[in-house]
């Protein structure tokens, strides 16, 4: 039997190897993961030349990804804790791959709606299977600094998606194919070989890691076993996930999620539109131009991440970044083309920080058994944001041939999740109720209080 001062060195460089070792495979994952997102926000212009495709069915068919996100992400769910996340996980990156290849061959309106849904069914429980492994591999008190890392991958993806699309667009005719068929082509094979990688690469289980030792493995699953026999006490051993699932601040955080994801997603699929406006620019000019915001939230998530570790709450870090969203997307819809993209910068340090802090709060406050299932409602209702954001974008556009209504509109949105924020209930870290009430009983998204 492990010394405790064995087991806690152990543990630390459990914890050591494994952010050097699984966390940059995840990182890759999500980087083939945005890029497959965001490619269609390149190619709107030429879609439309080539392929007849206008602003209104280009936001809708850009939103109807995250409808089969929202209807396949809960069975996604199911089939990953029956059969695994290493698995399932490489089910959907090549399965997302597969199809972001077919886009290369994108005829008509119908093919590419059609396209777009198998997408997003494809790629139906990506987030919360990663989430889900971080929850079995990652202690609590190292958690939130995965998750933050991992979302942050999203945005040097996004800042990567730029350039990578502005050098693929200008192979136009090479080979015969369009620039934007070498953008869908590449990015699609190159998500399937990383998803066949990914399945000799990462471990199922604790016990699976030859990278550990059989003293870090031991020390690693006492403490995930520790903390899960922590919650199940403090919530009374007894544990109904579907009434869990029913909490009202459960809804709550799935309406500030949407509108985390309205904000991504209008400048995922609309910010290239945005910096074309620029007089003089390229496709290779607005790749590199559109990364700008992106790289701008690198910086702000960092630091957002280091305040958030010595902060016990997270909502007041929660209500700024949305708040710097809102005042960032409002003075961008007022400026002029250059300005509107400093502005635009500034709005994704806001809404780009906001997610992995959001992400802390159901984390730290939800009982195992109902983790992944609830991560998998707060993100497919959250995802929706998704679909509204390019659709209402498209319909605003082709209507006045200007996206700054929609704007005003996200501006909004993301004050009325700051105000939100307000009324969500953060939980004790299971250690602190542990000591200070043993017996405690406690509501799912409900601070503990001793009897």
């Amino acid at each position: 039997m492990q010394s405790v001062d064995t087991a806690v060195t152990d543990l630390a460089s459990a914890m050591k190897k494994f952010f050097r070792r699984v966390l940059p495979i995840m990182l890759v994952m999500l980087v083939c993961n945005q890029l497959n997102r965001s490619n269609i926000g390149y190619a709107q212009d030429h879609l439309q030349a080539d392929v007849g495709i206008g602003a209104a069915a280009y936001g809708f068919g850009a939103g109807l990804f995250f409808i089969a996100y929202a209807i396949f992400e809960l069975p996604s769910n199911v089939m990953m804790e029956k059969y695994g996340a290493k698995i399932w996980l490489t089910r959907i990156m090549v399965s997302w791959g597969i199809v972001s290849f077919l886009m290369t061959f994108v005829q008509n309106e119908m093919m590419f709606y059609v396209l777009r849904f198998l997408l997003g069914a494809a790629e139906a429980g990506f987030f919360p299977a990663v989430i889900f492994y971080f929850a079995r591999w990652v202690p609590a008190g190292q958690r939130g600094k995965a998750t933050a890392v991992f979302i942050a991958g999203s945005s040097v993806a996004a800042a990567l998606s730029g350039p990578i699309a502005g050098l693929l667009l200008s192979l136009h005719d090479v080979l015969g194919l369009r620039g934007w068929q070498w953008l869908f082509g590449f990015e699609g094979v190159l998500s399937v070989a990383v998803g066949i990688i990914v399945f000799f690469f990462l471990d199922a289980k604790v016990q699976d890691a030859k990278w550990l030792t059989a003293g870090e493995k031991s020390a690693l699953n006492a403490e995930i076993a520790h903390e899960d026999a922590q919650h199940a006490e403090a919530d009374g051993g007894k544990v109904n996930r579907w009434k869990m699932l029913l909490n009202p601040q459960i809804l709550l955080l799935c309406g500030i999620y949407f509108s985390v994801q309205l904000s991504i997603y209008a400048n995922t699929f609309w910010l290239p539109t945005i910096v074309k406006q620029i007089p003089g620019t390229t496709d290779l000019s607005v790749g590199f131009l559109s990364s700008i915001p992106w790289v701008c939230a690198v910086f702000a998530m960092y630091f957002a991440a280091k305040w958030q570790d010595k902060a016990k709450s997270k909502r007041p870090l929660l209500v700024a970044a949305l708040l710097v969203a809102a005042v960032g997307t409002l003075a961008a819809a007022v400026a002029s083309p250059v300005l509107a993209l400093v502005f635009l910068a500034v709005a994704a340090m806001g809404f780009k920080s906001a997610s992995p802090l959001f992400w802390t709060i159901p984390q730290s406050a939800l009982h195992p058994l109902v983790l992944a299932p609830a991560i998998a409602i707060i993100n497919s209702l959250g995802n929706l944001g998704g679909f509204v954001a390019p659709f209402g974008f498209g319909i605003i556009k082709e209507q006045t041939g200007s996206v700054v209504p929609g704007l005003f509109a996200l501006a909004a949105a993301s004050t009325v999740a700051a105000i939100l924020v307000y009324f969500l209930k953060e939980r004790k870290p299971v250690s602190e109720v542990a000591e200070k009430a043993p017996a405690a009983v406690a509501t799912p998204l409900e601070p503990s209080t001793a009897k």
